[in-house]
């Protein structure tokens, strides 16, 4: 870690770092801009106050693009996205999540500095929505986000499709599907591929949600995948969980042991019109008897199952209104701010999981050690366990 962000992450200031070394604060700035290289002394005091967050590396071999010009350049470029990105631009707010979903390392660099210089808004609302393939999510989300278009709000949608295992694209066919509000100036449509991530939602979701909250938007809805009950993790960045039915989708009662409807704020049955009413409402009755006896996703909530049809916009007002209410009860109740405190914390977390599974992937099976274990299991001439506990070894010992 470079001295500058310690100092920042830690709420430290050069004065009172500089006084801790025994140095003046000049000295000090001159260190953290790579204008001087401190002597050894220096550099183990360092070390010792930091408990080895700064070590020796970090002033003895700076890379070519941290050096100051393309410091400067970088930072000019970050100062420029941001405030693009909070005039509401479009093209800003879609080249950011762009380089959001970028596997380069200098892109990753770049959006983490662009991301921490974005702040958190509570005043907007996310909402993910599920179902199984055909149940009307896209249709869905197009009729109550021009609903909402027409309340003076501005809509957003992150669409996420699974991802080919032997090509790695997406169809990404979500804006095709709702060709209104795709070219309505209030709303922005991003589909984004799943890149093989389990949860229903994309690795980088939640950053993107960061973003569209940066633009403007009010309210951010999170389309997932609709594959079943693997689409969970959804639930874990959003500030109220829909779960759209078919009419007549089958054995309610086998239907609510998926955990998908355990963690349903709201049921929706969808779809329901023309010769499907009657049906739709025998649905809707069986589902609300059978939640009875399903626990609470969320403290102090009742989860209510309402219908509507998508199509002729029939249901939307009574959806909205439910959401709004939903919102204002967990505000009043700290839930809404206790839950994405907790989701900043998962956030975290899975950031960790996606780049210890991207260290894994990218160097560590294609060490010659990794790959003489792998041989070996292939053979039958050691052990699953023993093989995982020798490259988790090999992997603490040369990482760490």
């Amino acid at each position: 870690m470079r001295l500058k962000e310690y100092l920042k992450l830690n709420k430290i200031t050069n004065k009172q770092f500089s006084k801790e070394l025994g140095i003046s604060p000049v000295s000090l700035s001159r260190y953290i801009s790579g204008e001087r290289i401190p002597e050894k002394d220096i550099v183990l005091k360092i070390l010792k106050q930091t408990d080895g967050s700064v070590s020796p590396n970090d002033f003895y071999y700076l890379k070519k693009n941290e050096q100051a010009n393309d410091f400067i350049e970088t930072l000019k470029l970050v100062n420029y996205t941001c405030k693009e990105l909070k005039s509401g631009s479009k093209k800003a707010l879609a080249k950011t999540i762009t380089l959001v979903e970028s596997k380069l390392k200098k892109d990753k660099a770049l959006v983490q500095k662009i991301l921490e210089n974005l702040n958190v808004n509570n005043n907007t609302v996310r909402i993910g929505v599920t179902g199984v393939p055909g149940v009307g999510k896209s249709t869905f989300i197009e009729s109550i986000g021009l609903f909402l278009i027409k309340k003076g709000l501005k809509v957003a949608v992150l669409a996420i499709d699974p991802s080919s295992k032997e090509s790695g694209g997406s169809i990404l066919g979500d804006k095709t599907r709702m060709e209104k509000l795709s070219v309505n100036p209030f709303a922005f449509i991003r589909p984004s591929p799943s890149d093989g991530h389990l949860g229903g939602v994309a690795k980088k979701t939640h950053e993107s949600i960061l973003c569209l909250e940066a633009a403007g938007y009010n309210v951010i809805f999170i389309e997932t995948m609709g594959v079943g009950q693997a689409e969970t993790a959804v639930y874990d960045m959003v500030d109220i969980f829909l779960v759209l039915l078919l009419p007549s989708g089958g054995d309610e009662l086998q239907g609510i042991k998926k955990g998908i409807i355990e963690l349903a704020d709201l049921i929706v049955v969808n779809k329901a019109d023309n010769d499907l009413i009657k049906v739709a409402e025998i649905t809707q009755r069986e589902y609300k008897n059978a939640l009875q006896i399903t626990g609470k996703p969320r403290e102090n909530h009742l989860i209510d199952v309402l219908m509507c049809s998508s199509l002729k916009s029939k249901g939307i007002q009574e959806i909205w209104s439910f959401i709004v209410e939903f919102v204002k009860k967990q505000k009043d109740n700290k839930n809404f701010y206790k839950n994405r405190e907790s989701q900043q914390t998962k956030w975290m977390w899975n950031s960790v999981r996606n780049a210890v599974n991207e260290l894994i992937t990218k160097d560590i099976t294609k060490e010659k050690f990794v790959l003489q274990i792998q041989e070996k299991v292939r053979k039958k001439n050691l052990s699953i366990f023993k093989a995982s506990q020798l490259i988790c070894d090999f992997f603490i010992k040369n990482k760490f």
